[in-house]
């Protein structure tokens, strides 16, 4: 196998949450009478942190209203958006056959934590897992480098250069560059091909097949 330990992203990696999203997103601009944009014009809402996602939707830097907006969306996001969601074909195969070799999986989401741990566990995908890290709903841990560098301080030191991250958009690429690991792009997510090859992670693939392949190369 080429690695050893592997770091997963959630959304637009593990799972399709593109309708739990938009429609919380789109919630909270219904509460706050805000203009709302169709599902399909919110894709890119899903990776980046939620309050810099509100500051482009919303026009505004006031903290006041951000922190509003955040959390009329965790108020239908909690109760339905959390559910309204898909693993991606493969995956759930693929984590299985990573674990009966020895490799641990380590999940390094952006997304709090207590959702996280909620959506594996809705999905049968906890067992896989040896780490399961996302952002606090204090905001801590919510940019990629702070929170790989957090969950990296669970894996051993000695097994870094057989370590890679496995996500959809740049930050993913970001912040496995500032921990000095590897990382794999997948191109079945949120983050376009153009933005994922300005990003220049080490490798880029285009389907959890291809992602297999690479892995167990």
């Amino acid at each position: 196998m080429r690695y050893d330990i592997i770091l997963w992203d959630l959304d637009g990696t593990l799972t399709d949450p593109k309708e739990g999203i938009t429609r919380s997103v789109q919630f909270a601009l219904k509460q706050l009478n805000y203009p709302i944009p169709e599902a399909d014009d919110l894709d890119w809402v899903i990776g980046p942190p939620l309050k810099e996602s509100f500051k482009l939707l919303l026009q505004s830097t006031d903290d006041k209203l951000l922190t509003q907006a955040v959390l009329l969306y965790r108020e239908r996001f909690q109760d339905l958006g959390l559910y309204e969601n898909f693993v991606y074909p493969g995956i759930s195969e693929l984590l299985f056959k990573l674990k009966q070799q020895g490799c641990k999986n380590l999940l390094a989401t952006s997304k709090p934590r207590v959702f996280a741990e909620k959506i594996l566990q809705h999905f049968s995908l906890q067992e896989y897992f040896d780490v399961i890290m996302g952002s606090e709903l204090s905001g801590q841990f919510v940019e990629k480098d702070a929170l790989i560098g957090e969950v990296l301080k669970k894996a051993p030191t000695n097994l870094r250069s057989r370590t890679v991250m496995v996500g959809d958009r740049k930050y993913d690429v970001e912040g496995a560059r500032a921990n000095h690991i590897d990382v794999i792009s997948v191109g079945y997510g949120y983050g376009t091909i153009e933005e994922l090859q300005d990003a220049k992670p080490d490798f880029i693939v285009s389907s959890v097949q291809d992602l297999e392949k690479l892995l167990f190369s």
